[in-house]
């Protein structure tokens, strides 16, 4: 069974039992790491936090569910956590619900001889990533560039 094809079957999965306790699949990733196989699922509410007992809740059903369903033939780890303070924008979404919040960006490759930008987020336009500085000078980079993308944590 495919990569994609298990990541559907879980967020199918967790549909109804998301809706049920106001929470939400924020993304989840079906990946090898040296020998062994993961199956990451990262949840997020609307509003307030996610908790070790939401983590908890999710990982027991998911865990039973897959064990009747037998998707997966290989071992694997099941991870349940929330995305965290700094959690990284993929979707182009999340663009869209962290505006105004400040932002990390890491580049595969150099702009103007820098790989790492912070900056507030004002947007993704035309699959680039507009950010502001706090003169409100704007910079736009491609979307395709960045190898990285995630909400800055300021103490």
């Amino acid at each position: 069974m495919g990569k994609m094809k298990i990541t559907e079957i879980v967020e199918k999965e967790l549909a109804g039992f998301f809706v049920e306790n106001n929470l939400e699949l924020f993304n989840c990733e079906y990946v090898k790491e040296g020998k062994d196989w993961y199956l990451r699922v990262y949840i997020d509410k609307a509003e307030g936090s996610v908790s070790i007992e939401d983590c908890e809740k999710v990982s027991v059903y998911l865990s039973k569910r897959l064990d009747e369903l037998d998707p997966i033939e290989k071992n694997y780890f099941l991870e349940v956590s929330s995305p965290g303070l700094d959690r990284p924008l993929i979707k182009d979404s999340d663009f869209e619900k962290y505006k105004g919040e400040m932002i990390d960006i890491t580049l595969y490759k150099a702009i103007d001889g820098f790989k790492q930008y912070s900056g507030i987020l004002k947007g993704l336009e035309n699959e680039e990533i507009v950010i502001a500085d706090e003169k409100e000078n704007e910079m736009r980079i491609p979307k395709e560039l960045t190898a990285k993308v995630c909400l800055a944590v300021i103490f």
